[in-house]
């Protein structure tokens, strides 16, 4: 790839807040970090740079010694500047020697890097999270500043390793209305969803044991597993659940310890689990002796009834996981964990091993939400933005040459592009655009044709103009 950066000129926003030398340090920084400009490159001279990009040369100037400074370029006397040679930040999982002269693999640090590094600035078309101005920031402030005039040993004193009791209390009914009875100490609130698959994984299985996870999932939980020692396995999932006929021949043959699946709007592609499914599934556990993990981290997202596992077993095999990152607020990372009492007593014990207790402030925070009724306002307001834009991003997506399932809840596609979606986000990555190629979302990390698109963040002209160009629509 050329090392102009000539596509960089668009990208720039005078106005913005941000200085012209911060932002052509930061564009410059990102195609370093993502191998686009490769170790011991020649940069572009100060004139050539400053010509290109409609700057000023000492604009380029600052902007290469702040690059200089950061270990991104070194400086060359009377031959100009250079990439530094840096150290490998990719982890593919599992793990594989490229071929030689082979592009630098896609993969879960990857995909963090640039969702979380691009997403105050350039569209991502496939983020996970909803847009802040999709969420209800003052909301949350006023909860906060409640919970600012309590008392001030409530402020500055540790929780209980179980999580806030009034929060857990606030769960509880919140669980009954999904039929799942669950009383106060058969909860413990985690850091996240992310946190609670972390406690479970480590406490119910050891290195080398299997954890099977649906294919495609979420690709995070991958590289979290592999890091710990566990064997990851995929289910193909269909689109009313996982291949049960492969799910029964793998169970038999690797005895998995856990089985990590969505039931309810399936992340990427926003299915869901049916009744039928859902029976076969615990049947199966209870036959090779696993436990399942129902992540429904988007529960709030689907208004219409909906089969859950966790209803149908009564927490005896099944390890319910919920939280509010993607619905209410990233930031007060509020996750739980629903199960029976004596797991419930051993995960407490071993997040307290972990982090003593979770952020007693973020958890009270959420149960001033909860408890007040506005959790439930916003998320019907969430649901409904959500519906408004389905039906014109379907009709966008399918002039633009996309290949989908339809789906009536949720905020995922998963989209088929004809193309290998590496490529395709490679290209995207270099206008500015975050894609989430398939291949991240599955274990074996293979080449695919498929990416998962997010309903709110793909509503800006540039996400499909880029769309019509590359697929040729």
């Amino acid at each position: 790839m050329s090392n102009t950066p000539d596509a960089f000129h668009n990208l720039l926003t005078r106005g913005s807040g941000e200085t012209l030398i911060d932002q052509i340090v930061r564009l410059l920084a990102a195609r370093i970090d993502d191998k686009l400009l490769r170790g011991g490159a020649r940069m572009p001279s100060i004139r050539q740079c400053a010509a290109s990009m409609n700057v000023s040369c000492a604009t380029i100037v600052a902007s290469y010694d702040k690059l200089v400074a950061r270990d991104y370029l070194e400086s060359r006397r009377g031959a100009g500047f250079y990439v530094r040679e840096r150290a490998a930040l990719h982890t593919p999982l599992p793990p594989s020697a490229p071929a030689p002269g082979a592009p630098e693999p896609m993969d879960v640090v990857w995909l963090i890097r640039n969702m979380f590094r691009q997403a105050p600035a350039h569209p991502a078309p496939g983020s996970g999270m909803l847009p802040p101005e999709w969420l209800d920031g003052e909301l949350v402030a006023r909860a906060l500043r409640d919970v600012s005039r309590q008392p001030g040993a409530a402020m500055i004193s540790y929780g209980l390793p179980q999580g806030f009791l009034p929060l857990r209390q606030q769960l509880q009914i919140k669980l009954a209305g999904l039929e799942i009875a669950c009383p106060p100490e058969q909860l413990v609130t985690t850091v996240g969803v992310m946190q609670a698959l972390d406690l479970v994984a480590r406490e119910f299985a050891r290195p080398g044991d299997t954890i099977f996870v649906d294919d495609p999932a979420y690709w995070l939980m991958f590289g979290a597993f592999a890091a710990m020692g566990m064997q990851v396995i995929g289910i193909p999932r269909l689109k009313d659940g996982p291949d049960i006929a492969v799910l029964e021949q793998l169970a038999a043959l690797h005895r998995p310890r856990l089985y990590v699946i969505n039931s309810v709007l399936h992340n990427p592609s926003s299915t869901s689990l049916s009744a039928a499914k859902a029976f076969q599934v615990l049947r199966l556990a209870e036959l090779h002796d696993f436990l399942v993990v129902e992540d429904d981290i988007y529960c709030d997202m689907q208004a219409a009834a909906a089969t859950r596992l966790a209803a149908l077993d009564q927490l005896r095999r099944v390890i319910y996981l919920g939280g509010f990152s993607k619905s209410l607020a990233a930031n007060l990372r509020v996750g739980f964990i629903a199960t029976s009492p004596e797991r419930a007593q051993r995960l407490a014990d071993r997040k307290m091993l972990a982090t003593l207790t979770t952020s007693d402030i973020g958890e009270r925070v959420v149960y001033k939400i909860l408890s007040q009724g506005l959790y439930r306002k916003h998320a019907e307001r969430l649901r409904a933005r959500l519906d408004k834009v389905r039906d014109s991003t379907y009709r966008r997506m399918e002039r633009a040459g996309l290949h989908f399932e339809p789906a009536q809840a949720g905020m995922f596609v998963w989209a088929d592009a004809g193309r290998d979606t590496n490529m395709l986000a490679e290209q995207a990555l270099a206008e500015g655009l975050v894609l989430g190629p398939g291949s991240l979302f599955s274990p074996r990390q293979l080449p695919s044709t498929h990416m998962r698109l997010n309903l709110a963040t793909v509503q800006q002209e540039r996400v499909w103009d880029f769309f019509d160009r590359t697929l040729g629509a």
